[in-house]
This record gives C-alpha cells, sequence and structure tokens, in this order.
C-alpha cells in the first residue's frame, strides 16, 4: 500500500471502503460502523472511522459523480430547513425527473442571492435544462431571470402542500434519517461533505429497493456493488 492517500493506514483499502460506505450508505453511527466491523473480527475505534470519512468522502464524492451518465433535462429544486451546530441553515436540492440528485449546497440563506448561487453551482456540471420545477419562492424566479442562460428555461410552479412536487420531497427523506441518526450537524463543512457523498450513494444504490422483480433488484444491486468497488479502486 504505498500510495501517499493510504500512507501510515495500518487497513488496507478494502475495509476502509466498506466503513465509509456502511456509514454513508444506512443511517447509522460511528460506533455502529465500529460495531459491525468488530463482528467481523477488524478492531477499529470510532474516531479513526471518523478520520476515514472525512479523508476519503470527498475522494468518492468525485469518483461517483464523474462515473455518473447524464442526467434528464427536467430538474426539480427545492429547499429545506436544518440546523448545524445550532445554527438555522437551507439545504438546496436539485433531481432529475427520476429523483437522481443532481446537487446539493447548504447555505446560510434561502434567499435570491442563494437561488442564484446553487443554479450556477448546477450549470457549471449540467446542461441547461428545457424546464425548471419549484415550489414557490420567489427566489427561484428571481434568480432564474438574473441568469442569462435560464431565461427561457421553462420554470414552473408546483406546490408542495399538494404533493406535486412529491419527487423531491422523497428524496429529502433519506439526508432527515440520517441526520437524526448523527444527532444533527456540527460543521457545516463536514455536513456538505457527509450529504454529497450520501446523495452520490443513494444515486448509486437508486433502482434497488424499486417495485420490480426480485431478480431484476438483485442485479441492480450487484452493478451498484460493482460500480462502488471501481470507485474505491479508482481512488486507491
Amino acid at each position: 500500500m504505498t500510495d501517499a492517500k493510504y500512507y501510515r493506514h495500518r487497513f488496507p483499502m478494502s475495509i476502509i471502503q466498506h466503513a465509509v460506505w456502511l456509514y454513508h450508505r444506512f443511517p447509522l453511527s460511528y460506533r455502529d460502523v465500529q460495531e459491525l466491523l468488530h463482528q467481523r473480527g477488524i478492531q477499529v475505534s470510532h474516531e479513526t472511522l471518523r478520520e476515514w470519512c472525512i479523508k476519503f468522502g470527498p475522494l468518492f464524492t468525485d469518483e461517483l459523480r464523474h462515473r455518473e451518465p447524464r442526467r434528464d433535462s427536467r430538474w426539480h429544486l427545492d429547499e429545506v430547513c436544518t440546523t448545524v451546530d445550532g445554527v438555522r441553515h437551507w439545504l438546496w436540492r436539485a433531481v432529475d425527473e427520476y429523483g437522481f440528485v443532481l446537487d446539493i449546497l447548504l447555505q446560510r440563506h434561502r434567499d435570491t442571492e442563494a437561488a442564484k448561487t446553487f443554479l450556477t453551482r448546477l450549470l457549471g456540471e449540467y446542461d441547461v435544462p428545457q424546464v425548471i420545477h419549484t415550489d414557490q419562492l420567489r427566489s427561484y424566479g428571481a434568480a432564474i431571470r438574473e441568469i442569462p442562460s435560464l431565461v427561457n428555461v421553462d420554470h414552473q410552479h408546483v406546490i408542495s402542500t399538494a404533493r406535486c412536487n412529491n419527487i423531491i420531497e422523497q428524496s429529502h427523506r433519506p439526508t432527515r434519517r440520517q441526520e437524526r441518526s448523527q444527532q444533527g450537524f456540527r460543521r457545516r463543512k463536514r455536513a456538505q461533505e457527509f450529504l454529497s457523498l450520501h446523495a452520490r450513494i443513494e444515486n448509486l444504490h437508486h433502482h434497488s429497493r424499486t417495485s420490480v422483480s426480485a431478480q431484476t433488484r438483485r442485479n441492480n444491486q450487484r452493478q451498484a456493488f460493482q460500480t462502488w468497488a471501481t470507485v474505491a479502486a479508482g481512488v486507491a
């Protein structure tokens, strides 16, 4: 294990990547992951697990993002309130029409400038969409009008209370489960890194729990596992 990223780590990459995957795939704490590894005869402290996630999480996020296919040209945008170290923040999220997460961004504000920042970030990764679905927050419309490439995009308002924006509302649920398991987020940078990798892993396993045949579901899961193994190898 001569790679500089793994220098001075006494555990092989196979254990490190599996621990990081467990923590982000399921609503587990570091101590939960520690116990699961201990059951397999792997004794590692929860502090070491935290350091692994901090160090390797962003690397896995980048590898997964680069391997994702081109997404659909319909964006669904929404924002949800969360707290970081007791301070209210807004988690901005964009998904395509199939529920795949395009991007997320944790920001202090819920205004036009914040919406513009998020939309500009999305345009840095994806082509200009044909349609943008948002709730009735006026900041979206103001931000779209200020970005030249989005002026002619079909901007459609939906009513969240009527569950018309159910695709993105469903996407918030795994984040809420993880937030509860961690008893809240404590640092903004760490929260952004955690949520970014969590969203990519959710995309990776997006088809694992759909209402399809057992054989199809197993094939989807097998493909997800193979992709993760490739990502881990790319980081190594």
